[in-house]
């Protein structure tokens, strides 16, 4: 198994969001690498959490990285969140993302789940994708 592709893969798929312009139509600016402190945007993309299993074979060393990217939204209902979901699963299901060590096999949508989060207006869209990599 390797771990080492891990920094790649979050820097390639950051790289593919940021540049998507539907995505920073909708968000601007506001796509972290970890949720902001302090003052939050109205509406934001973060990285999340990232499970990683050992996909090694006979050919070489891989991993299979299972993340999750949110969309954190105060708006009044869903439609807005939901719209930045469907952006974000447009960029990343069975993208062709350059890494800068190792390689993408395949990157695919798992699942989503959105909640109104308790106690507050805040609305979280919790999208959750399978990256299988191949460590060079």
């Amino acid at each position: 198994m390797s771990y080492g592709v891990s920094a790649a893969l979050q820097s390639a798929i950051y790289q593919a969001l940021s540049a998507d312009t539907v995505l920073t139509g909708l968000v601007g600016s506001a796509i972290y690498d970890a949720a902001p402190t302090g003052s939050v945007p109205a509406l934001y993309v973060s990285l999340g959490p990232e499970d990683v299993a050992d996909a090694s074979d006979q050919t070489g060393h891989g991993a299979r990285h299972d993340f999750t990217v949110s969309v954190v939204s105060d708006a009044a209902g869903f439609l807005t969140a939901k719209q930045v979901a469907a952006a974000i699963s447009d960029v990343l299901v069975d993208a062709s993302l350059s890494l800068s060590r190792g390689r993408l096999v395949g990157l695919y949508f798992v699942s989503a789940k959105a909640r109104r989060v308790q106690d507050s207006d805040v609305r979280r869209i919790d999208l959750k994708f399978r990256a299988r990599v191949e460590d060079s």
